[in-house]
C-alpha cells in the first residue's frame, strides 16, 4: 500500500465515517480516487486534509467531507446519467464517474477544464464527458437527468436545473445570498412534486452564469 493510500483510508476513518458518510460505494470510490492528482504539486502533502484547497482561477477543490456528503445525498444506484455544474480540478466528477454510467459536466472557465481534462485522461475517466458554457443553463440537449450536483452557490436553484432534473430524481447544491450565508440543498423531484430540504451550512464560490450572479 503507498503513502496515498493510507492517508487515503485514514482521511476516510477519522473525517468521513465519524460524520455520518456510510454509504459503502461512495467510500470505495472515495479511497480509489488520488485525490492529490487534482491539486498542483506544491498543495500534494496537503490533498488529504480537512479543509479545501486553491486550484488556481479563484476556484478550490472542496474539503473530502463536502465531497463525500454531496455524493452520498444524490443516492446513486450506478445507472444514473449525471449532470455536474462546475467541474472545477475535476475531483468531484472522477469520484461521480465510479458510481453511475455517465457524467456531463459543464465548467466557465476555458484553461481549467483544459488541464483537468488531461487528468481524466490520465485515469481513464471515459464516461465523463465535458464543455465550456454557463452551467447555470444546464446541458438540455442530454436532458434529464437522474441527478444533478451543483459545486458553486448561487442565490436561488436555478429553474433549468430544476427543469432538466428526472422525475424521479435528486439534486444537491449550495444556496445562499452571501459567502457566509450559504445552506447545503437537497431538490428532489417525484410524482411531480419538489421538494427542498436544507442539510447543513456550507462556503462554495459563487456560481457564476444567468441564473447565478452577475461576472465581476
Amino acid at each position: 500500500m503507498s503513502n496515498y493510500e493510507k492517508v487515503r483510508t485514514r482521511m476516510i476513518q477519522e473525517q468521513l465515517l465519524p460524520r455520518g458518510i456510510t454509504d459503502p460505494a461512495v467510500l470505495k470510490a472515495i479511497e480509489q480516487t488520488p485525490r492529490h492528482l487534482f491539486i498542483q504539486g506544491a498543495l500534494h502533502a496537503q490533498a488529504y486534509g480537512d479543509f479545501p484547497l486553491p486550484i488556481g482561477h479563484g476556484q478550490t477543490i472542496s474539503q473530502p467531507y463536502v465531497v463525500a456528503l454531496m455524493t452520498q445525498l444524490l443516492e446513486l444506484k450506478g445507472h444514473e446519467k449525471i449532470l455536474e455544474i462546475g467541474t472545477g480540478c475535476g475531483y468531484q466528477s472522477a469520484i461521480l464517474s465510479a458510481l453511475c454510467d455517465k457524467v456531463y459536466t459543464v465548467e466557465r472557465i476555458k484553461p481549467l477544464l483544459a488541464k483537468t481534462r488531461r487528468i481524466f485522461d490520465r485515469l481513464h475517466k471515459f464516461n465523463i464527458v465535458s464543455k465550456i458554457d454557463d452551467g447555470t443553463e444546464g446541458w438540455p440537449e442530454h436532458a434529464p437527468f437522474d441527478a444533478i450536483i451543483v459545486t458553486a452557490a448561487g442565490p436561488q436553484v436555478p429553474q433549468p436545473l430544476i427543469d432538466q432534473l428526472a422525475d424521479p430524481g435528486i439534486m444537491v447544491l449550495p444556496v445562499g445570498e452571501t459567502s457566509d450565508d450559504q445552506t447545503l440543498t437537497m431538490v428532489r423531484k417525484k410524482d411531480g412534486e419538489v421538494t427542498i430540504t436544507p442539510i447543513e451550512n456550507v462556503r462554495f464560490v459563487k456560481l457564476v452564469g444567468t441564473h447565478g450572479w452577475t461576472p465581476q
